[in-house]
């Protein structure tokens, strides 16, 4: 089980798992609630370059499409193949095997504990 309080979070909802100089990204439990069933994700390719703020993909659920912001700054080196396969993985657990993109970054910005996020959502 990941614990939640050791990540960091955006406002646009993405959370973010340090390892030395890669994180781990994905979209927190509130965004895969508040977007439904997912059935479709466009990531970035490994060795994509990333600006930190910027729109790097889309989430495609059957009520919307939401789009994935890059929390940093550096280059795609994993994506995660079983949500390519099974997208339905953001919803059912967005915090372990549903996580989208690994990412050698460059510059880690202040980002969201749990606490901040949890009342930004009023989760």
């Amino acid at each position: 089980m990941t614990d939640l309080t050791a990540l960091g979070y955006t406002a646009e909802h993405e959370w973010v798992k340090v390892d030395g100089s890669v994180a781990t990204i994905g979209i927190t439990a509130y965004a895969a609630a508040q977007l439904g069933d997912i059935v479709y994700l466009d990531l970035p390719a490994e060795g994509t370059e990333l600006s930190g703020g910027t729109v790097v993909g889309e989430i495609e659920s059957t009520k919307s499409v939401g789009e994935l912001f890059a929390p940093v700054d550096g280059t795609v080196v994993e994506t995660n193949p079983a949500v390519a396969d099974s997208p339905e993985l953001v919803n059912s657990d967005p915090f372990g095997e549903g996580w989208l993109i690994k990412v050698e970054f460059t510059a880690l910005p202040t980002l969201l504990t749990a606490a901040e996020y949890a009342a930004l959502t009023g989760e």
